[in-house]
């Protein structure tokens, strides 16, 4: 028994008909040095993002900041402000039982604007469904890691003012 001879094997080039050009768009040596200096650039940016607050402190409010007069906020209402020196967005909500709280508006998550919803009295980030307790900033349901950064609210007379909070407040 006599098997027939197999028919010769064909050269790559004829199988994979790739003209030379093309093949030198990419060489494997730069394609390694693009994933290093990819790999490079987010490792840089990775401690960038772990020591910048030691390096650029947060802002801390001194003393106390005046934000509006009492009557320009209406139960269920707010009002949007900054502080001087500051570039931080924060929202003044006045509640539906009268009493004001302060926020930073930048969602915890993606630094989304976060609004406040009187009819649910809770705050709500529209970008991944985030939702903040009113009274006290914490999560209550979404995707936001952490409480809303908040202010001490203090009314003297018909005039809001803002503060850093208490230490013991903080924890």
């Amino acid at each position: 028994m006599n098997e027939p001879p197999l028919p010769p094997k064909p050269a790559p080039e004829v199988d994979f008909p790739i003209d030379r050009v093309e093949a030198e768009h990419v060489s494997r040596r730069e394609f390694a040095k693009f994933l290093c200096l990819v790999s490079g650039g987010m490792a840089v940016g990775s401690g960038w993002v772990a020591i910048k607050d030691k390096i650029f402190p947060p802002f801390r409010i001194q003393g106390e900041a005046l934000v509006c007069r009492v009557s320009d906020v209406p139960v269920g209402g707010t009002h949007p402000f900054t502080v001087e020196g500051s570039r931080i967005p924060f929202i003044l909500i006045r509640r539906n039982d009268g009493s004001f709280r302060a926020y930073e508006q930048k969602c915890t998550h993606l630094a989304c604007a976060v609004y406040y919803s009187p009819t649910l009295d809770k705050i709500q980030c529209p970008c991944h469904s985030g939702l903040f307790d009113a009274a006290t900033g914490d999560v209550l349901e979404g995707p936001p890691p952490r409480p809303l950064p908040r202010l001490e609210v203090v009314v003297r007379g018909e005039e809001v003012f803002v503060r850093e909070p208490r230490q013991e407040e903080r924890a």
